[in-house]
């Protein structure tokens, strides 16, 4: 449905949110509820956000580490637990129902007060991800589960300092990046709340149990003689509404995803809030990047929250700090959109040197912590982290990586194990990663050759294509250096760059030295027609899956 004919269809009872203009001088930096936003150049309009320029220190940093952790990891049982307990015979459920009760009995907001985090230290978490070579980290302010991870004025009773650890913990996650000398953003995905809640609208079809309401419709009269007595779950499960097309089972939930597909479209007062939750959190948290988990930004194309929070996040950098330091990201671009924000692909990649920078955000496992992993040893390896980072790097990108947090706060011993091991693979090196810009192509190999894997949605494409080897090439360049990436260690002993031979259209000079990062001395080569061939040192690195020639 076209934007003009949604809000056609919303009519009076939703009203279109107005574009704001700027806001007055002295309401510039304040934290108010009114919906306004800082004063600057940038207005809510894609016009004025198109002239966004992302700023150095994000295009140079390249490596972030996420920490995707909120009340759903309690459970240790994966993704979307928060939805999912409330779907009769899913995994989630079952596991729900043995675990802590039925959800007619026992809903989120309990898991949420179980969440405890005892074992939560930032500190030593954010000085091992500095060491591991992140120049940035994220924290979750916030999931669909609509939970506020910090003290949060407009979500006063489902915030992390009134109910579950009882800390405010973006403030410990922000100070712990400071003192570790990382930027710090925040990752903003309550947007969705009002629709991905909706299961916990039903009740279940069969057993002891069919047509007693789950919690979902719950309100704060229900709650006396409760631990929870004084708070409102409407706050949290915002479900006084009507059902969605799909009557909350997610039959079209990929398009209702994108607000389309019979979703049930939030109120003003929804939005409304949603604009002041986010609002405050940028204003007294200062975050340099704030990352929305929708496809465009939140609640976008019925409402302008999303492009007025953006709008916001600029001005406020340009304010505060002469120049625009911020960056916001987004999903499922289009050109312009690209233009006003910095591109997210999940879970994938793309297959070309990108005109704008852009991050994909990937995970060592689930998003939300999942204890089977650690079980089976399914996590990524640290060699397919690096072959990640090398490849998306090559092609203008960044690698926001998020490796799981369990429900205590800690990490596990085989998570700690991956991230040492990143460390050690950027000690050595990093000079090809940190501050380089593609060079004229990307790379060259098995992989580069094969057909380009479709993104679905918002990526998606990660793994579907051929593994890297030895073969395959990738590029990055600083001034007039060249680094190739040879994905491996070839038996030969030999590496030949068929883009760096003397008739090649990438090369303006001749090649006057090689050398192996973390390796002392130059290296033997011949530069023909055909290619640049190089003979490796004797000894292989310990950490051979991914070696920077350094190409001058």
């Amino acid at each position: 449905m076209k934007r003009r004919q949604l809000l056609k269809h919303l009519g009076a009872a939703i009203p279109a949110v107005a574009l704001s203009p700027y806001a007055r001088a002295a309401d510039a930096l304040t934290p108010t509820g009114t919906g306004t936003i800082a004063a600057g150049p940038f207005a809510p309009t894609w016009d004025s956000l198109s002239t966004y320029q992302t700023p150095d220190w994000f295009r140079n940093a390249k490596f972030g580490i996420w920490a995707h952790w909120g009340p759903q990891c309690e459970a240790e049982h994966g993704d979307w637990y928060a939805r999912g307990l409330y779907e009769e015979g899913s995994d989630h459920y079952r596991y729900h129902v043995q675990k802590y009760g039925h959800p007619s009995k026992v809903g989120f907001k309990d898991v949420i007060h179980q969440w405890k985090a005892e074992r939560w230290d930032p500190d030593a978490l954010l000085a091992l991800y500095k060491k591991a070579g992140a120049k940035y980290f994220m924290a979750l302010a916030n999931h669909h589960d609509n939970l506020d991870l910090y003290n949060s004025r407009h979500q006063p009773e489902w915030n992390s300092t009134r109910v579950g650890p009882g800390k405010d913990l973006i403030a410990g996650w922000k100070r712990a990046a400071r003192a570790n000398g990382m930027r710090f953003g925040v990752s903003v995905h309550a947007a969705h709340a009002w629709t991905w809640y909706e299961t916990a609208q039903g009740a279940d079809k069969s057993g002891p149990y069919a047509g007693i309401p789950y919690d979902g419709k719950l309100t704060a009269a229900d709650g006396k003689g409760t631990w929870w007595e004084g708070l409102d779950p409407q706050a949290l499960y915002a479900q006084n509404h009507p059902l969605s097309k799909s009557g909350g089972d997610g039959g079209v939930w990929q398009e209702q995803w994108h607000w389309g597909g019979g979703a049930a479209i939030p109120d003003k007062a929804y939005c409304d809030k949603f604009f002041n939750r986010t609002r405050d959190l940028i204003d007294n948290y200062d975050p340099d990047m704030v990352y929305f988990d929708d496809t465009v930004l939140p609640l976008f194309p019925f409402s302008d929250v999303g492009m007025r929070l953006t709008a916001h996040m600029y001005n406020r950098s340009i304010a505060r700090k002469g120049r625009n330091e911020a960056v916001v990201n987004g999903k499922i671009l289009n050109e312009q959109q690209r233009q006003s924000m910095v591109w997210d692909i999940e879970r994938g990649q793309s297959h070309q040197i990108e005109p704008l920078p852009w991050q994909t955000c990937t995970c060592i496992g689930n998003w939300h912590y999942d204890r089977s992993l650690y079980e089976r040893k399914a996590y990524k390896s640290a060699q397919t982290v690096v072959h990640t980072l090398i490849d998306v790097v090559s092609k203008n990108g960044n690698l926001l990586l998020s490796v799981p947090v369990r429900g205590n706060g800690s990490i596990d011993e085989q998570e700690r194990a991956i991230v040492e091991e990143i460390g050690r693979w950027m000690a050595v090196n990093g000079e090809a990663i940190y501050d380089t810009r593609p060079w004229a192509v990307y790379g060259e190999g098995p992989v580069a050759q094969e057909a380009a894997t479709p993104m679905s949605g918002a990526g998606f494409n990660e793994g579907k294509g051929k593994p890297f080897s030895p073969a395959d090439v990738r590029f990055t360049a600083k001034g007039r250096t060249v680094f190739a990436f040879v994905m491996g260690w070839p038996a030969s002993g030999k590496v030949s760059i068929e883009a760096m031979g003397s008739a090649s259209a990438h090369m303006s000079s001749r090649i006057r030295r090689v050398e192996l990062l973390g390796a002392k001395g130059a290296l033997a080569f011949e530069q023909t027609a055909q290619g640049l061939q190089v003979t490796l040192p004797a000894n292989i690195p310990a950490l051979a899956y991914a070696n920077a020639l350094k190409i001058s």
